[in-house]
């Protein structure tokens, strides 16, 4: 029974992991607080629904055109909410207003399109095979999730540390003008971190919406809460931290849910945070800005 739960906590956590990567990536490189990040994820469980339903492609077409266009709908924002703000160096305030504002127009067009209806894959999508190894009940999905999840994860990090794109990315974290100095184009850097955040949390909705059979538009205000607690516990702007805090949350939600209370879980998540903080004011790593500086 543990472990069975112990399994269902880190398939969880893994999609809990992926969706938090955009939000610590945007905000360790530009030092902004995206409230629209849940936003960007319901849309990208709503195109890949649209895809699914109206044009039969296969689920990893849809997850596929669900990363892109959450990309492009991230670069959007940060074109329209938080560029004009940086030309005018506004403030972190302002920046979160701004994408508080984003996040409303997003979630209303989509509730506008739904009629505040939860929309379900059509049936078939993902085929429902169960497997019993070691006393263990695994299906076919959850092999799927981890798997795709485990292949970004490793993927965005062989980016930002294997790579000349990743080496400007975190350079510009680090210090914006002494990254410009050695030729380094900033505008190109925005546009790298906000497409791959969108993505991440295209492809985190469509998992999100296929693994409960349920897209609505208010999933994303749900997910928000919890990756505000994996970006804080991991440490701020920390991509190691945000893995490794989602696996964490992940595992004590189900844990906590199902061997003590549903209705207590969140309380107890946020104490074991409170006093986790209290001894690690930084969180469980290092920022980007600190990690840059391995560079």
């Amino acid at each position: 029974m543990f472990a069975q739960q112990l399994l269902n906590g880190v398939v969880v956590g893994a999609v809990y992991a992926l969706f938090s990567l955009g939000l610590t990536l945007v905000f360790g490189v530009h030092q902004i607080l995206n409230l629209a990040h849940g936003a960007v994820l319901m849309w990208g469980a709503m195109i890949g629904l649209f895809i699914v339903t109206f044009t039969g492609l296969p689920l990893p077409a849809a997850l596929a055109l669900g990363m892109v266009l959450g990309g492009f709908l991230s670069v959007v924002l940060d074109l329209v909410a938080f560029q004009p703000l940086r030309s005018r160096q506004g403030d972190h305030l302002t920046t979160i207003v701004s994408s508080i504002g984003a996040n409303l127009i997003l979630i209303s067009i989509a509730q506008r399109i739904t009629g505040a209806q939860t929309l379900s894959f059509p049936f078939g999508t993902f085929p429902v095979r169960i497997y019993s190894e070691f006393g263990l009940r695994i299906s076919l999905q959850q092999i799927t999730i981890v798997a795709a999840v485990a292949v970004m994860i490793v993927a965005l990090f062989l980016y930002l540390f294997r790579t000349r794109m990743g080496v400007e990315v975190r350079a510009v974290a680090l210090n914006e003008r002494m990254a410009m100095l050695l030729g380094v184009n900033p505008r190109f850097v925005y546009f790298q971190t906000f497409f791959i955040a969108g993505a991440l949390a295209g492809a985190a909705g469509v998992i999100l919406g296929v693994a409960f059979n349920a897209v609505s538009y208010q999933m994303g205000d749900a997910v928000m809460l919890q990756a505000f607690v994996v970006v804080v516990l991991g440490g701020m702007g920390s991509v190691p931290g945000a893995v490794c805090a989602g696996l964490f949350l992940g595992v004590v939600q189900t844990l906590t849910s199902v061997f003590i209370s549903s209705q207590l879980s969140d309380a107890i998540l946020f104490g074991l945070l409170f006093l986790l903080l209290l001894v690690r004011p930084t969180g469980l790593f290092a920022g980007l800005h600190a990690e840059a500086r391995r560079v």
